[in-house]
């Protein structure tokens, strides 16, 4: 995994090992960065964060800031790491929380929210509703879906949609209010 563009560009990133995350490949993290791509000064929140390669990528863009909201100790480890090797500690923090708990407290306003439970967990949904309950994107901002394409996005935010990339496993929904 690496970063595609921008000053971090060619960056190989450190994966966790074993299953318990599923890192995003880089032809479908190009294929969202494809799609949307006006990162400049942006505040971006990464849910369930991983290895963070979806907010690194952002800074490599030239993201303002980054906030990861990751509970694993594993993936912890290795988004540390992976801050570490690109030097951009002073860009981002890592809140080490549970998702829903994060945005139950959460008082920031972001431009772009990268969005990427657990696959069949019943997770995509009930966070969006948190997310729009809690009013957190700016007047402009965005929010990029990875999901299983057996968690469809509900009726509800339908009419929010602006681009769809329905695949066998992972589908990709962008959301503008």
């Amino acid at each position: 995994m690496r970063i595609i563009t921008g000053k971090y560009r060619g960056s190989n990133l450190f994966t966790v090992d074993g299953k318990t995350t599923r890192p995003t490949t880089d032809y479908n993290r190009e294929l969202i960065f494809s799609v949307y791509s006006e990162y400049e000064e942006a505040l971006v929140l990464d849910l369930f964060a991983g290895t963070g390669a979806f907010g690194l990528e952002a800074l490599s863009r030239g993201a303002k800031y980054v906030d990861f909201v990751e509970f694993s100790s594993k993936a912890i480890g290795i988004l540390l790491q992976n801050i570490s090797k690109l030097k951009c500690s002073d860009m981002c923090h890592i809140h080490r929380r549970r998702v829903e708990h994060f945005l139950r407290d959460c008082d920031k306003k972001y431009d772009v929210i990268f969005l990427d439970p657990p696959y069949l967990k019943d997770l995509v949904n009930p966070v969006l509703d948190q997310i729009f309950t809690a009013n957190l994107l700016s007047d402009d901002g965005l929010i990029i879906v990875e999901h299983s394409p057996k968690e469809p996005i509900a009726q509800k935010y339908r009419a929010f949609i602006t681009k769809e990339k329905p695949a066998k496993v992972t589908s990709f929904t962008i959301l503008v209010p």
